[in-house]
């Protein structure tokens, strides 16, 4: 393979064209089967200056892992208007969730598939991101709650776990999504809403479920 001829450009232009290639590589073909002699080819670039550029292949994909992160962070933050009421923050929120995992299926991958299964430098760095939108999706919850009634009961510690089954199942279900023909955001997050907010807007006005008495231990 030749030398690829470059043309000059700001360095962070140059190393953002880079990291575009590397996501859509690191998508599509899994970070130990991808080479950076692809990334360089699909940049546009010579090998030597993406090592000179990033470090390593290590460094390279945390560096990708960050900035998607932090993309889909951002996306689903913006996408929450708070005057609106409790649930169509929720919606609202989904919606954006759903939309930016679709129109960047490969960063999806790096984030929810890679990254969570190379290593634990790797796993971490999606760790924290996920920690930020259960916390923005706690909070979700929590002004749905004083919304519904102004003292409200619910514990600290179940919100927090409210919050981390409906990311999960967001999670899944942006991974699915991205694999079935025809499924769009907005449906995706219809989905989930109707599976989740059902359940949640009862809890919000004091209707709880509750499982059925254990049986008593026989002597």
């Amino acid at each position: 393979m030749g030398a690829v001829k470059t043309k000059r450009m700001p360095r962070a232009v140059r190393e953002q064209q880079m990291l575009d290639a590397a996501v859509q590589i690191f998508g599509r073909r899994g970070y130990r089967a991808a080479s950076m002699d692809e990334i360089a080819e699909l940049a546009g670039v010579s090998k030597p200056l993406v090592y000179l550029y990033l470090n390593s292949k290590e460094d390279l994909f945390t560096a990708c892992i960050r900035r998607e992160a932090a993309a889909l962070v951002d996306a689903v933050r913006a996408g929450v208007r708070r005057d609106l009421p409790a649930d169509r923050q929720l919606w609202e929120g989904l919606g954006a969730f759903f939309t930016h995992t679709g129109r960047n299926p490969e960063a999806w991958a790096v984030l929810h598939l890679q990254a969570r299964t190379h290593g634990e430098p790797f796993a971490a760095e999606v760790t924290a991101m996920r920690e930020e939108i259960v916390a923005f999706v706690t909070q979700l919850i929590l002004a749905a709650a004083r919304e519904a009634h102004h003292d409200p009961d619910l514990p600290e510690r179940e919100v927090g776990g409210l919050a981390e089954a409906l990311v999960g199942a967001a999670e899944s279900l942006a991974a699915w999504a991205n694999t079935t023909p025809g499924v769009t955001a907005r449906q995706a997050a219809a989905t989930l809403m109707n599976f989740a907010w059902a359940g949640l807007g009862d809890l919000m006005v004091g209707r709880r479920w509750s499982p059925p008495e254990e049986p008593a231990e026989t002597p």
